[in-house]
């Protein structure tokens, strides 16, 4: 440890020097942004009393050569489990203590989930940094906004806009290693390059995306005994056609065509190699969003259409055979929204009408599933803006489903803006929501699948504040705590599906410092503590810790550093595979350092990058059993026309 945190300290030296004063800096005002994924419409982030982080457009260009789960993994709050692995290996998204299935992941605003799966979590492989030009993500209860899923947290993804220009383009390489850390190659085993046109023509915007990307050089399980595994390779591709038409003023159509594919090799199980075991995975999305701007409010209407395969071949060990299994999921959304402003637009009326067709048809040699279940869920909001620093936001929906009946979410929060000095700011936040989660098609119809499931439900309160001062420094600190009634769980002694009750509080915050003219620096804290009925919170660390440096001192050079410690995971060792059975395994913490860089020429038109994650070659465990990325390095180019 003392080790790291000098060489940090140095490095962060290195980037500091500079004796320019803090009045110099650069104009950054966090309240004064603008998110969408609050209430569906344009709302500035003072005016909410939800807690929203943002990956701007700025930080994904500056981080060119990374993945949209390695960004995601540096806010506070999130924890993505095997975010360092070999890209096959499925990456766990837990926000706050919850698994996958609490979050709701968004593209451009639309839900999107894997009908065919356990818990229908969306595989964010399946995306592309180089296809995205920011992230949102929402903290909290949603439901009422957003449906089932959004217990936790809301990450919508937004994708990239069209240029203003006739015709642009951008062509983006790279090259990297895919090490362990005991190994030190300097093989290009990691390979992607991608390219965009767009622009627009009159009154028509277009986009369209390619991406091609491929890893190999890593074994998925990790080696106990000294062996040789082999590697197992990751081959995507991604992609993407968007079409706009403003047909005047106040009437604008939006449609897209996306497709995504991998093609991945994944082992046994931990410290078990194997040759057999492969997945082919693709994504279809296609839809259209008609939109009106009129007097006093907006209406639009956004319907999509997502379908998932997967083919999945898997050695069996019990019956010594090969195993060829298929999934197939579909989801259907229309999503009908009105927003109407009253009161010289202090006061927002948000309603609405959602509506969701599920379809799973899987055939594996345990069984088969083809059902489907709909939702038709009607909602409202109410947002209200006061000239004197008050705002209120509350909402609520009426959950209709095909298999369960009905049931009603709401929630409420409230923010106050106490400074209007310009140079002093300081918002006071509070929030109350009730969410759920509908039982996927999996856990109600598969073999272990139990009718009688209700929706899991949850109760999440949070307060806090964020603070500025002089645009120097911003604060945020948050404290939530949750309570799940009726969560879905796994009984390993029936092996069928029921409810069980669970708790979840923690402390969040986050601190961003800019000192001195182009120099950020950047921390957040996240204790996280889950108390369940059941083991099932494996590899949710108490503490985590993330630190950055970001310089842009020297003309054109972009550099930063980022440090994160990761402290101990808990894994339950329910057959005593690893130990004891029935007792806990605890993974000890560790640390990462990462750096990376970009140098622009040529008036910004071509970009060199550069990167090296793991730069004191860590050896640990994220995931008990499976590797983990050592020393790496990656080097790339960005050419834009």
């Amino acid at each position: 440890m003392k080790k790291q945190l000098l060489i940090v300290g140095a490095l962060a030296l290195s980037l500091a020097s500079t004796k320019t004063f803090a009045q110099e800096q650069e104009k950054t005002e966090k309240l004064d942004e603008v998110v969408v994924t609050a209430t569906k419409f344009k709302l500035k982030k003072e005016h909410t009393g939800k807690v929203i982080y943002e990956i701007t457009k700025e930080d994904i260009k500056n981080n060119a050569g990374r993945t949209v789960v390695e960004l995601l993994n540096n806010l506070p709050g999130v924890e993505i489990n095997a975010a360092n692995a070999t890209r096959g290996r499925v990456r766990g998204v837990y926000v706050r203590g919850g698994r996958s299935r609490q979050n709701l992941i968004l593209i451009d605003g639309i839900p999107v989930s894997d009908a065919s799966g356990i818990n229908q979590t969306y595989d964010l492989r399946l995306l592309s940094l180089t296809q995205i030009e920011k992230i949102e993500v929402l903290k909290g209860a949603a439901s009422s906004l957003y449906g089932t899923g959004a217990a936790t947290g809301v990450i919508n993804i937004i994708l990239n806009k069209s240029s203003k220009k006739e015709i642009s383009a951008v062509y983006e390489a790279s090259l990297g290693t895919n090490n362990s850390s005991a190994s030190k190659s300097l093989r290009p085993n990691d390979k992607n390059q991608n390219v965009s046109i767009n622009g627009t023509l009159g009154k028509v915007n277009y986009l369209a995306y390619f991406n091609l990307t491929g890893s190999e050089g890593l074994s998925a399980a990790r080696s106990k005994n000294g062996a040789n595994f082999e590697d197992d390779s990751f081959y995507g591709r991604n992609g993407l056609v968007k079409l706009g038409y403003q047909i005047n003023d106040a009437i604008k159509v939006d449609a897209f065509l996306n497709y995504d594919a991998f093609d991945s090799e994944f082992d046994a199980g931990a410290y078990r190699d194997n040759s057999d075991n492969n997945w082919k995975y693709s994504q279809v999305r296609y839809g259209i969003k008609p939109s009106y701007k009129y007097n006093k409010g907006e209406v639009y209407a956004l319907a999509s259409f997502n379908e998932i395969k997967r083919d999945l071949t898997q050695f069996n060990s019990f019956a010594n055979r090969i195993d060829n299994s298929v999934y197939e999921g579909t989801a259907i959304n229309i999503d009908l929204v009105n927003k109407y402003s009253v009161l010289d637009e202090q006061l927002q009326i948000i309603a609405g009408l959602n509506y969701q067709k599920h379809t799973n048809n899987t055939q594996t040699p345990f069984g088969a599933i083809d059902k489907d279940f709909n939702t038709i869920d009607p909602y409202v909001s109410l947002v209200y803006i006061s000239d004197f620093g008050l705002n209120v936001n509350a909402g609520s929906r009426l959950n209709i489903h095909s298999v369960y009946g009905n049931h009603f979410v709401y929630d409420a929060n409230v923010s106050y803006n106490v400074f209007k000095d310009r140079n002093y700011k300081l918002k006071l936040m509070s929030s109350y929501g009730t969410s759920f989660i509908a039982p996927s098609l999996y856990q109600l119809y598969s073999s272990g699948g139990n009718l009688d499931l209700n929706p899991e439900d949850s109760k999440t309160f949070e307060i806090g504040f964020d603070a500025e001062y002089n645009k120097i420094v911003n604060f945020t600190a948050v404290y939530f705590n949750r309570k799940e009634n009726n969560a879905i769980e796994y009984d390993y002694t029936t092996f069928k599906y029921y409810n069980a009750n669970k708790t979840a509080n923690g402390i969040e915050t986050n601190l961003t410092l800019n000192p001195i003219k182009k120099l950020k620096v950047l921390a957040n804290y996240t204790y996280t503590d889950v108390v369940s009925t059941e083991h099932f919170d494996d590899y949710i660390p108490t503490h985590k810790i993330v630190t950055s440096i970001e310089s842009t001192h020297v003309k054109n050079l972009f550099m930063s550093l980022v440090y994160k410690n990761v402290g101990e995971r808990v894994l339950y060792d329910r057959y005593g595979g690893f130990g004891v059975a029935g007792e806990n395994v605890i993974l000890p913490n560790y640390s990462l350092v990462d750096f990376n860089a970009n140098y622009k020429v040529l008036n910004d038109k071509v970009t060199f990058f550069g990167a090296v994650s793991n730069i004191l070659n860590e050896d640990y465990e994220e995931t008990l059993g499976f590797s983990s990325r050592g020393r790496n390095y990656k080097l790339g180019v960005r050419l834009q026309f």
